[in-house]
């Protein structure tokens, strides 16, 4: 999708520089963002190619650069940089076909990986699931019970040493583990990250062990990755880094060779959790488990800087998921152990919210109570019944879309799948309408209808749980079948403005390309003050904190070492995570001063929080008279990158042009059926408005305006839609 033609007056092709590129490699398609030296950009689309990904890849950049009459090698000698972000990794961990590891623990412990904690039993499940016990499964620990070896040492919780390291029971350990042929050695002892030293000594020991055996197995110390407290977080997300992260490098190294092949000079970059991008290369990779969905979240921040928007609502439609997350007053959420395919981490993720509902969710009735239940599985690429070759039996969202006349099935990816309605009639029929004594149509649109009132009492709860009014808020509607439902999820909430951006198929896309290139990393801390603690307990605190960002400084200006940025180049930012003593949530503030040192600088830091606690909640909750807890210190690096502009052209009057008018098709909706408008999405100018019912379409996403709707397009290539 070309989303702007500019010719030469004499109609030539402009000269091009092609300087970004964001990959979003998704499990069913494989999307690639160019943009220029201008900013301009375009937008590639490939059926993703899991057993080589580079190759799905490739396809998708060629598709993009036709439009720009751009061969792929000419491009990429011309490449800044690139960014990738993927499912692969946490589709790895769900599987569980992750790489074979070890476990060094504390000996009297070795079962407590295998245990989890009490709340992963049921992660993911509905209220009324949780409330019997005989629903909870426990999914097969990362690393099995033989795989683990206990040795023996304790650190109790203030890092004292309680029994020293006996390094006999290390080596023996780790002889066992290394007979065993594992592809990785995980330590995590506890209360390490307040003191590493037995941790350290023990990862040592282990490498040494290795390099005896003349075996070539990657060691990770916990203390080394996520220094944080909360042992099954940590030792899950240590795990993380040998069990699906290392695979991911190869994957990666792969599609970074593939391009040098083609002329490129960078090394890749991946969108991490925290919402900057880091190496292929970091040392720490489990941090980019989650980079697809964060990526739409960091292109609406971008945008909403750009344009003055500073309360958005994203939201993600693909084929599994619906995904939500909030800006308020330009800032993100950031949540320090969120859970990821059923296991608590520590990571710092950008807080979003998911519903198991998306375009794929498969469509089933409670035999006894007749209800309609939806999901939370999905077809995923397989689309539905009305895909003849997809092999699938049970009807899914995508097959009512087809019944009801919204998608079209010879356009499907530009033509590239052929969808057959007659085949998603008949199974409706049978499975949805006979049953329920309804016509297909009724049965297919009360299905919609079910969705879109699910979605919209999830973001209407999202938002006013957090104390806001939906009027307050523009909400950016994005994602392959995002413009689909983008009428039905937002109807009657009264948001401020509606936007679908002309490129919400690419969204994610378009986010890797506006990040950061950023490096974070965390450290736990326990200072905790009293209201009327004395100066010199202010100033001890302080040092505390300082000694804490000094350390991460080192392990920030290493990584971009890696990545041959010398410390001159980096701008670092220190931060800290606070809470009023008692609380059991922090909030993450970035700190006013570079440095602090005395107890004039801890009143700093103090009135930076008070601030914001106003801010995110509402002065009058401020607490002061409880005293203060940091608990943890944060440092982040980041390097300066071009770019994508926003499009800005000229605005047209609101009469779309006469190639933009594709014909009617008829559209069912409110018991009736009517002929809908059809239109071209990329031939449509800024300006033009069009009333509903119609329908917009592009060969990468289906804008759907029923009646009682409008939609303009504005100078910056976004749709808005508004209740008429």
């Amino acid at each position: 999708m070309n989303v702007h033609h500019k010719a030469r007056p004499d109609g030539s092709a402009p000269e091009r520089n092609v300087q970004v590129l964001g990959i979003d490699a998704g499990g069913t398609m494989t999307d690639t963002f160019f943009v220029d030296s201008d900013g301009e950009f375009v937008v590639g689309k490939a059926q993703s190619t899991p057993q080589n990904e580079a190759i799905g890849l490739i396809n998708s950049s060629v598709d993009g650069l036709a439009a720009w009459g751009i061969s792929l090698d000419d491009a990429l000698k011309q490449l800044q940089t690139g960014v990738y972000s993927g499912t692969a990794m946490l589709n790895r961990v769900v599987q569980r076909k992750g790489l074979r590891c070890g476990l060094i623990v504390n000996r009297g412990l070795e079962d407590f990986h295998r245990m989890g904690r009490a709340i992963q039993a049921y992660l993911g499940y509905a209220y009324e699931d949780r409330i019997h016990l005989n629903t909870h499964r426990y999914d097969p620990p990362l690393v099995p019970r033989q795989l683990t070896r206990g040795v023996v040492e304790r650190t109790d919780m203030f890092g004292t040493v309680i029994i020293p390291l006996r390094e006999e029971s290390a080596r023996e350990a780790a002889r066992e583990l290394i007979e065993q042929d594992v592809e990785g050695i995980v330590i995590s002892l506890l209360h390490s990250y307040r003191n590493p030293v037995h941790e350290r000594r023990v990862r040592d020991i282990v490498q040494e062990e290795v390099a005896k055996s003349g075996k070539n197995i990657p060691v990770f110390a916990s203390a080394d990755y996520y220094p944080v407290r909360k042992e099954t977080h940590r030792t899950n997300t240590t795990i993380l880094e040998g069990y699906a992260a290392e695979p991911s490098r190869q994957t990666l190294k792969k599609i970074s060779d593939s391009f040098k092949e083609h002329g490129t000079k960078f090394d890749f970059r991946v969108m991490a959790t925290h919402g900057g991008t880091i190496s292929w290369k970091a040392k720490e990779l489990a941090r980019t488990i989650v980079s697809g969905p964060i990526g739409g979240v960091i292109g609406a921040k971008y945008l909403g800087e750009v344009l003055g928007y500073r309360n958005i609502a994203c939201s993600d439609i693909g084929g599994t998921s619906f995904d939500v997350a909030l800006i308020t007053q330009g800032e993100l959420t950031i949540k320090n152990d969120p859970d990821m395919a059923r296991l608590v981490l520590s990571l710092p993720l950008v807080a979003m919210d998911s519903v198991g509902a998306g375009a794929g969710s498969f469509i089933r009735l409670d035999p006894y109570t007749k209800a309609i239940k939806l999901g939370p599985d999905s077809a995923g690429y397989r689309v539905g019944v009305c895909w003849a070759e997809s092999g699938i039996e049970t009807v899914s969202i995508s097959d009512c879309h087809v019944v009801l006349g919204y998608l079209n099935p010879d356009n499907f990816l530009g033509g590239a799948i052929k969808l057959d309605r007659d085949r998603a009639v008949a199974a409706i029929k049978e499975q949805v309408a006979d049953p329920l004594g309804l016509s297909v149509e009724d049965a297919a649109a009360g299905v919609i209808e079910l969705l879109d009132s699910e979605l919209r009492d999830y973001l209407r709860s999202m938002i006013s749980g957090k104390g806001y009014s939906p009027a307050s808020f523009v909400c950016f509607s994005y994602g392959g079948a995002g413009p689909v439902h983008t009428y039905g999820y937002t109807e009657g909430l009264g948001f401020e403005d509606v936007i679908v951006p002309a490129w919400a198929a690419g969204f994610s896309a378009f986010g890797c390309a506006a990040a950061d290139f950023e490096y974070r990393y965390d450290k736990s801390l326990d200072i905790n003050l009293a209201p009327d603690a004395p100066d010199n307990e202010h100033e001890a605190a302080s040092k505390t904190l300082q000694a804490a960002w000094e350390e991460l400084r080192e392990n920030v200006l290493e990584e971009f070492k890696l990545n041959g940025y010398s410390a001159d180049q980096v701008t670092l930012t220190p931060g800290y995570r606070m809470q009023y003593r008692g609380q059991l949530n922090d909030l993450e503030i970035e700190s006013p001063l570079p440095s602090v040192s005395t107890a004039e600088d801890w009143d700093n830091l103090v009135d930076a929080f008070n601030d914001t606690y106003g801010r995110v909640y509402a002065a009058s909750a401020r607490s002061p008279e409880l005293g203060y807890s940091v608990t943890g210190a944060i440092m982040r690096g980041s390097v300066p990158i071009p770019k994508p502009k926003i499009p800005k052209e000229q605005e047209h009057g609101p009469t779309p042009p006469e190639e933009a008018f594709l014909g009617t098709r008829k559209f069912y909706r409110k018991k009736r059926w009517v002929d809908a408008q059809l239109y071209r999405m990329e031939t449509l100018l800024p300006g033009n408005r069009i009333t509903g019912p119609a329908i917009i379409e592009s060969d990468a996403t289906t804008f759907v305006v029923p009646d009682g709707f409008e939609t303009w397009l504005d100078g910056h290539r976004l749709f808005h839609l508004k209740e008429v």
